[in-house]
Parts: structure tokens; C-alpha cells; sequence
């Protein structure tokens, strides 16, 4: 695989890179021209906010090919063009291949949720102090994702846990790891799950979870409790103004910027 790297202005990354693809990149991805420097610039937003910009003023634009002469003739032909003016060549160099299995693996450490109870990668030990432990593969998976919530609940003592997801991909992912933890967990797409429930769990962000609050509420037994995680301090009032109208919610905790909120429903 070889790499074609580009540097341009902000308002030519768009169409550089539609011309990549137009040409057999196999991707394309932009970075700051500018990373580890003094001039670098901070382009992130948070959930339900825009990013402070549109991008940086000074983009290098990296695409993928399957060979050097394929790389070669891109950047051939891009530089006939009249957008490609104020662009230039940074470089084609062929990229050593990686095991990104194993590179990914070792992004994730085993995770101490109590001093006992520990969140451990399939492919780690665990630690010794650690009597309770929840294997996690996390695969392609988001939302109910992994399962994570729903096999601790199990393996905490829950008589019946329903996992849903609107990604099947999360789903066959929380099938795997609760057999693999040997817990009962009852998963699938969202209409699995049925009627009301003592405890309603959702981890998400702040706006979908503004959106769910209804469908929610509606699952929580009378005097049953629901917990709301993947919320910024910030985004407590509009989260509580969300589900005013069907129950109160609190903080119920708080770590590195992120909150818990708690409600129980009226009996």
C-alpha cells in the first residue's frame, strides 16, 4: 500500500479529496498541517455543538493506493488542475505493513470499575485482586454495544436483562460476550423490549437521549429507576428540562467532565 500526501488550503480539501476518490484512493483522511507546533489548532466539537471551525486553515490531505504508479499518476493529474493552484506534493511513500488487530488490542487495558470488580479485555489477564470480572470483546460495535451494562447487571445479581440496539452489529456483539462471561442476557433490536422495567439503563449522548425521553420513561415501572449516562456537566439542565414532564432527574455522580443523572419514576 502506498501513501500520497498533499498539502492545501481549507477551502480545497473538499474537492482534492473528491478527486482523490474520483482516482482509486482507497481512502482519504485530512490532518492539520500545522499538528505539534505552535500554530497547531484545536478543531473538535462536543455532542450537539459544531465545531468552532469548518477546518484548518492549513490541511495535509493523505490518501491511500494500491501501488506507487497509481499514487504517482493521481498526483500527476492533479496537478493539471486549476483548484490544485495554491496545493503541493508533500510526498508517496509506501506504508510497512501493520497487524492492526493487535495494534488496536493494545489501545485496552483491563478497567477497575470497584477495587474487585474489573472490566478485562478478552485477549488480557486479569489482575489478582479482582473478583469479579467481566471479559469484553468490543468488535464493530456501539450504543448497547459490547453489552458492557447489561452482562455486569446480570452478573451483579439481575433476575432478567433485556439488551437492545438499533445496530445489529451491537447486538451480535453483546450475544458474544455474554455467553463468553456465562451470563443470561436477552438481546436484539429495539422491539425486544417489552412493557416496563424496575430499571431502565440507557448510555448514550445528550441528544439522542433528549429524543428517547418519552420512549424511555415509558419503560420504567411505577417507582422504577432510570439511569442516564454519556452527558456533559454542561448538558444537565437541558437533559432535566427534557424529561421534566415525566419524571425529576439528578446528578448522581460525576467524573472527569462526564455525569450520571437518576430518576424514579412516580408511583
Amino acid at each position: 500500500m502506498v501513501e500520497l500526501r498533499l498539502q492545501c488550503p481549507q477551502d480545497q480539501v473538499e474537492q482534492i479529496s473528491d478527486a482523490l476518490m474520483a482516482l482509486d484512493a482507497l481512502s482519504v483522511s485530512v490532518e492539520d498541517a500545522d499538528a505539534h507546533t505552535d500554530q497547531e489548532q484545536a478543531l473538535f466539537g462536543e455532542p450537539g455543538m459544531p465545531p468552532p471551525a469548518a477546518g484548518w486553515l492549513r490541511s495535509q490531505v493523505v490518501a491511500l493506493f494500491d501501488n506507487e504508479a497509481a499514487a504517482l499518476d493521481a498526483s500527476q493529474l492533479l496537478a493539471l488542475q486549476d483548484f490544485f493552484a495554491d496545493a503541493s506534493l508533500l510526498g508517496i511513500h509506501t506504508v510497512e505493513e501493520q497487524d492492526w488487530v493487535r495494534l488496536t488490542q493494545s489501545q485496552f487495558e483491563p478497567v477497575p470499575i470497584t477495587d474487585e470488580f474489573w472490566v478485562v479485555p478478552s485477549w488480557h489477564q486479569p489482575p489478582a485482586q479482582a473478583k469479579w470480572v467481566l471479559r469484553l470483546d468490543p468488535g464493530l460495535a456501539f450504543g448497547c454495544g459490547s453489552g458492557i451494562l447489561a452482562i455486569g447487571a446480570a452478573m451483579m445479581g439481575a433476575a432478567h436483562v433485556d439488551a437492545v440496539d438499533i445496530d445489529t452489529d451491537a447486538v451480535m456483539a453483546t450475544l458474544a460476550n455474554a455467553k463468553d462471561n456465562r451470563v443470561s442476557v436477552n438481546t436484539g433490536l429495539p422491539d425486544k423490549a417489552l412493557g416496563t422495567y424496575a430499571l431502565v439503563l440507557a448510555n448514550i449522548l445528550a441528544a439522542p437521549l433528549k429524543v428517547l425521553a418519552p420512549l424511555l420513561c415509558a419503560h420504567v415501572h411505577q417507582g422504577g429507576q432510570l439511569l442516564l449516562a454519556g452527558i456533559l456537566e454542561r448538558q444537565v439542565e437541558e437533559i432535566q428540562a427534557a424529561y421534566q414532564t415525566h419524571m425529576t432527574l439528578q446528578v448522581a455522580d460525576r467524573q472527569d467532565g462526564w455525569v450520571l443523572m437518576h430518576g424514579v419514576a412516580a408511583a
